[in-house]
């Protein structure tokens, strides 16, 4: 690919997607330099001291579980990272965070980024922000208002994998609204709308008191800047805002930055939210802008301070998380031979990215636009500019490997057995694999799950059969809590994720993609074995 093509749709996208441009190996495989605060706050990547004449980069992703912050010199290597966690609150479907302590954590991770890299805060030209697709309640203040049955003015956040709603989006989805047919036919309990009837039906107070509805990302702009303007990825992939119309009066009226166009005001009516029409969508979103769009006069000088950096450093209109990987990682492969003989713009539609990490999200654009039951989308300019995106998912991956190995018998030893040798208790599960392949003179590293099989849909499913009450199954336990069992329940869980995944590309490949090339971008420890790696 020539680097001018890339450059005619990547500038568009935050600055954060420079740190998926740079590698696509697992976030993961960093050189873990230190640890500061009692081991809660984890930096990577050291440079030597550099120069003081350059421009740096800042990028920073939040996650289900740590808020990270990157930073890149303009050819896009990574000069330094750190992370910080953040707090989850879990009660049955509810789950909960808090925009405070995610903003304290972001600032932690900035200041131990920037000290490892040796970067000062007048180098920082340009800030990014990602993060998952949470539903953030603030007053007109900007201060939180309680989304939690207990009134906890700090739980101001429903997490995006938050299922409270169920009743709420098939109570949407009856409705058969045409805006349903670019989100899959059906709302999910994941997205907002539902999350929003939720709040008004079950906690009156807090929905007369909150000013501002915003997804995460767009709060860390606004927050960053002042500037409330939302984030077409978002409105768009979570809020059932419709892009094309976005684009159609952009172009018309020839504006990039400008009063929200794509809320289908009757659908909100229809479905009894029809106060968030109110002053121009004010609640949700009167204005929308593409990623990578800069947001008003950039860092205002509180939000400057507390980052380290200098008032008016410029912002860029956010993406959700898994997006900025997906864009990111889209166009960062090299060309194959069978691409080099394709333009470039027709070879990214042959291609599935999957950012992996909590959840699965499974990306392909295509130029046309593909209605795929069960599947979300399609969504205009969502990723890739001017593309429809099409987004499949699994709701708990990483999530259910860490649940099967955690609540497992043999996990307490395997992991202070990893602590000892200073590995990860993934490559001793990995290594355990390994030698039974040997001691069991298996053929493959498959065959050896052939008495165990996982129906990994724990937490629902969301692709294809988009069924959030769909359960989970674990066929062929026995009474064996070893750790060569435990090894195995661990295989069997990947290959369950695993047939997860080809059931949602060979269902979008029914539905007209083309998907020929799939495209990993992980936080799992599956990559660093050989035969796990093979068999995915």
């Amino acid at each position: 690919m020539s680097g001018d093509k890339r450059r005619a749709w990547a500038d568009t996208t935050p600055l954060l997607d420079q740190k998926h441009r740079s590698s696509i190996s697992p976030i993961y495989n960093t050189n873990r330099i230190s640890y500061a605060a009692g081991g809660l706050l984890e930096m990577a990547y050291a440079t030597a001291p550099p120069a003081r004449s350059r421009s740096v980069f800042l990028g920073v992703d939040v996650g289900t579980g740590s808020a990270r912050a990157g930073l890149f010199d303009e050819s896009g290597k990574l000069l330094g990272s750190a992370s910080s966690p953040i707090q989850i609150w879990k009660e049955g479907d509810c789950i909960e965070q808090s925009s405070t302590d995610i903003w304290h954590a972001i600032c932690a991770a900035v200041d131990s980024a920037c000290s490892l890299a040796n970067v000062d805060g007048e180098e920082v030209k340009g800030v990014g922000f990602a993060a998952t697709c949470s539903l953030v309640a603030v007053d007109a203040d900007g201060s939180p208002v309680s989304v939690s049955w207990n009134g906890d003015s700090r739980r101001n956040i429903i997490v995006w994998m938050d299922h409270r709603a169920v009743k709420q989006a098939e109570k949407i989805n009856s409705r058969n609204s045409p805006v349903l047919q670019y989100c899959g036919g059906a709302v999910s309990p994941e997205m907002q709308p539902p999350k929003l009837l939720w709040v008004k039906e079950n906690l009156q107070e807090s929905w007369s008191m909150v000013f501002r509805w915003m997804d995460l990302s767009d709060w860390l702009s606004y927050r960053a800047t002042g500037d409330d303007t939302r984030s077409l990825c978002t409105t768009v992939c979570k809020w059932t805002y419709l892009g094309h119309a976005h684009m159609q009066q952009m172009n018309e009226k020839g504006f990039r930055d400008m009063e929200a166009c794509g809320w289908d005001d009757e659908f909100w009516e229809e479905i009894g939210l029809g106060d968030l029409i109110d002053g121009h969508h004010a609640k949700i979103g009167r204005s929308v802008a593409f990623p990578g769009h800069p947001l008003g006069s950039g860092l205002t000088p509180a939000a400057a301070k507390e980052l380290g950096l200098v008032p008016g450093t410029p912002v860029g209109t956010s993406l959700i998380d898994a997006h900025a990987g997906g864009v990111g990682v889209m166009e960062s492969v090299p060309e194959s031979v069978s691409e080099a003989k394709e333009n470039e713009e027709e070879a990214i539609c042959h291609r599935m990215v999957l950012v992996c990490g909590t959840s699965t999200c499974h990306m392909a654009v295509s130029r046309n636009k593909l209605f795929i039951p069960g599947v979300w989308g399609p969504f205009w300019s969502a990723m890739v500019p001017k593309f429809w995106l099409t987004e499949g998912g699994q709701s708990a991956t990483g999530a259910l490997l860490d649940y099967i190995i955690e609540n497992h018998v043999a996990s307490r030893s395997l992991a202070n057995r990893a602590a000892s040798r200073h590995v990860s208790l993934f490559e001793l599960l990995n290594g355990t694999l390994e030698s039974m392949i040997h001691e069991r003179n298996s053929p493959f590293v498959a065959a050896l799950t052939e008495d165990i099989h996982v129906l990994p849909d724990f937490h629902g499913n969301r692709s294809p059969i988009a069924d959030p009450k769909s359960k989970g199954i674990i066929c062929g336990m026995t009474l064996d809590s070893s750790e060569k069992q435990l090894a195995l329940l661990y295989l069997a869980t990947v290959q369950g994720i695993a047939y997860g995944t080809r059931h949602i590309v060979e269902h979008c490949n029914a539905h007209g993609h083309k998907v020929r090339e799939h495209i990993f971008h992980s936080v799992f420890y599956l990559s660093q074995s050989r035969t796990v790696r093979s068999f995915l």
